[in-house]
């Protein structure tokens, strides 16, 4: 079976080898002329989105503004996912003995006080990230990647209980199904106001300090941003618990 599967895998790969050689099928690197270039909604968003948004990154436009509905939804499939492996993996234990730590199973001094010094600058990067994404890579999805993997770093180097203590089971489901309100209230705020879901240019007229609809996208879009790093963040977490302890939640790998 392992060797059919070799076979498989080679041969398809050849197939795509031969498909991305043809220069007849794909445009040169940079071509002015590509599909992606020419289309008439590319043409809009390179020459309206700062216009339109005040939002110097493109990419960040087109995923928190233009295409508003799929991302909030992509949120959600991700919110989902952690609820699927939760119902599927997450296995109950009352009674069961409490585990001893033995001097095997302490955490290494090197390996924690390194830890000590990285997480905290980690997670003040996540936040970089996230708040940054406006104007470089960046935003949610990012940020809320690096922020979780602080909180497994910290289950790596001590254990799962240990990280648990900071960011409980609990809490990770509550902040994840919190980053999905807070992204759909920036669009139930759009229509209590008089505009589309997630129309947010509309919103200037309750935001303080903001006058224009322009910059009212603009704030808006760090605000659903911020709901998206709460979900991806509990999500990761509890993704990595729910595998490194076969459903258990404690003690980890």
């Amino acid at each position: 079976m392992k060797k059919l599967a070799g076979i498989v895998v080679f041969t398809v790969g050849l197939i795509l080898l031969y498909g991305v050689s043809s220069l007849d099928d794909f445009p040169s690197w940079g071509t002015p002329d590509s599909p992606a270039n020419k289309s008439p909604l590319s043409q809009y968003f390179i020459k309206n989105t700062i216009v339109d948004t005040e939002v110097p990154n493109m990419v960040t436009a087109v995923l928190a503004d233009y295409r508003g509905y799929d991302t909030m939804f992509e949120t959600v499939v991700i919110f989902v996912a952690g609820l699927g492996i939760f119902a599927v993996v997450r296995v109950f234990e009352h009674g069961g003995a409490s585990r001893v730590v033995t001097a095997d199973t302490k955490p290494d001094i090197i390996i924690t006080n390194t830890c000590r010094l990285l997480i905290p600058l980690i997670q003040l990067f996540a936040l970089y990230v996230l708040a940054h994404g406006h104007s470089s890579p960046g935003g949610g999805f990012q940020g809320g990647v690096i922020m979780g993997a602080s909180f497994i770093l910290v289950a790596l180097a001590w254990d799962l209980d240990i990280a648990l203590k900071r960011f409980s089971e609990k809490q990770a489901f509550i902040c994840s199904g919190i980053g999905i309100l807070i992204y759909a209230g920036f669009g139930l705020a759009s229509v209590f106001l008089g505009e589309e879901f997630l129309n947010y240019g509309i919103i200037h007229k309750i935001l303080p300090g903001v006058d224009s609809p322009e910059m009212a996208r603009y704030y808006a879009m760090l605000g659903v941003e911020i709901g998206v790093m709460f979900t991806v963040t509990s999500i990761m977490f509890l993704i990595y618990g729910l595998l490194a302890t076969r459903g258990k939640m404690t003690a980890g790998l």
